[in-house]
């Protein structure tokens, strides 16, 4: 097993024996120096089931794929592990996938998926050069309601990430942070929502520059017209003259 630190320049961590104890405290076989992290605060061990992440009573909450896991929990390859502001991944040594993520072509920044929700949840997806999910040959699998088929596709384009959703039936909208999307340039820590598919891209080292949006000018107030007495002001002053002298009329008519 080898634990990656996402948001540290700490190196990997690798154990192979069948208990690990992670905490505070020197005596722990993995030291989380964090104020939130608690002196003897997980163990993670294995059974039949697989690996098992056991948390110890009164500590602060442990999230496991974004979720909170408050007694045990199963963990698999590529689970995103949270100890108060430590996240961590887990890895098997001979995990061919992170490899590719960690030794990334091109000189292009480390980028991948972390499904949060949905069937994928548990994984962590490279993104590459281009990623595709969908019902397309080769494609990771991307389950919608009344198996409708889509094509969600993530690659690079002069240097920025792009999202494009174009391939995705219109009833199944496809929203970043929550706004409705069907092109978008991505940036770390943006969420991805389709259906019940939730994701977040996981980008570390990368420092995006935040996309500034220019505000659309103000249409200039129209001009108002020259200054004297409009169509509508003419009829309503003859109407008043007309009124006027038919009043005078019978006021000095003789009888």
């Amino acid at each position: 097993m080898r634990i990656e630190f996402v948001s540290s320049a700490r190196g990997d961590f690798h154990w192979s024996r069948p208990v690990l104890t992670i905490g505070r405290a020197e005596e722990n076989d993995l030291v989380v120096s964090e104020a939130q992290v608690a002196p003897q605060h997980v163990t993670i061990y294995r059974d039949r089931r697989g690996m098992v992440l056991d948390v110890a009573a009164g500590v602060g909450r442990v999230y496991v794929n974004a979720r909170p896991v408050r007694e045990k929990a199963l963990l698999r390859p590529g689970d995103s592990l949270s100890l108060g502001e430590c996240r961590m991944l887990i890895r098997d040594d001979e995990d061919l996938e992170a490899r590719e993520l960690r030794e990334p072509t091109d000189a292009r920044c480390t980028a991948a998926l972390r499904p949060v929700a949905g069937p994928l949840s548990g994984r962590l997806v490279a993104i590459g050069d281009r990623l595709e999910l969908g019902a397309t040959h080769g494609a990771l699998p991307l389950e919608l309601p009344g198996n409708d088929a889509a094509l969600l596709t993530l690659a690079w384009d002069d240097g920025e990430l792009i999202l494009d959703a174009s391939r995705v039936p219109a009833r199944h909208a496809v929203r970043v942070n929550g706004v409705r999307t069907v092109r978008a340039a991505l940036q770390p820590g943006d969420q991805i929502g389709l259906a019940t598919h939730r994701f977040i891209l996981e980008a570390p080292g990368w420092s995006a520059e935040p996309v500034v949006v220019q505000p659309e000018p103000e249409p200039e107030p129209e001009q108002e017209e020259a200054a004297g007495p409009r169509g509508d002001v003419w009829w309503l002053i003859l109407t008043a003259a007309l009124l006027a002298a038919g009043i005078a009329v019978v006021l000095f008519a003789p009888f």
